[in-house]
């Protein structure tokens, strides 16, 4: 058996590759072989909704921003690294005792504009009607330096106020991106 003990592997150029710190911290110097920036954030506590309109979801609470990319104060994400991302959320919909969804929709919006959604809607369920539902999406997306996304919801009661519901320990309601390595 061998062992190779180094503080440093450089490509043909002279640039470090791998680093270490000699106590097993490994760094790497390649931003390809990194998932960042990476965040999760999520909704800390409920607010209300305006039925049947879109609105940016206030999800204000960060799990962890590898490189402080997320604004928990604008709810936005802008990696400023070129890449691919695999960005997703959820969105927990609920109104009061009584009231029923006709669509429960969670939206990805790139630089201000829709870029995909997912829509639940109860009524065309066999299983009858619901005062809860939640939306979730998730997909790989390109990003240049600048772009930026969001997460936006609609919620559709018919009547009554709709509600997104946050919470510090379920985290019901949350949104999160992370680059994908080698991609």
């Amino acid at each position: 058996m061998s062992i190779l003990k180094v503080n440093t592997i450089q490509d043909k150029g002279g640039n470090a590759i791998i680093t270490s710190d000699g106590s097993g911290t490994l760094t790497l110097g390649n931003d390809a072989l990194k998932a960042t920036p990476a965040f999760h954030a999520y909704k800390s506590s409920n607010s209300n909704l305006t039925d049947d309109v879109v609105s940016k979801i206030s999800i204000d609470t960060e799990v962890f921003d590898s490189d402080g990319k997320y604004d928990a104060g604008n709810y936005r994400f802008t990696p400023t690294v070129a890449g691919k991302y695999f960005v997703y959320g959820q969105v927990n919909l609920s109104c009061n005792a009584g009231e029923q969804y006709h669509a429960g929709v969670i939206m990805i919006y790139k630089n201000g504009s829709e870029f995909s959604r997912t829509t639940i809607d109860p009524n065309n369920n066999s299983a009858g009607k619901h005062n809860q539902v939640t939306p979730n999406i998730g997909m790989i997306m390109d990003f240049n330096t600048t772009d930026y996304v969001e997460i936006y919801a609609l919620a559709d009661v018919g009547a009554g106020t709709p509600n997104v519901t946050g919470d510090s320990s379920a985290s019901p309601t949350f949104f999160g991106a992370y680059k994908i390595i080698g991609a």
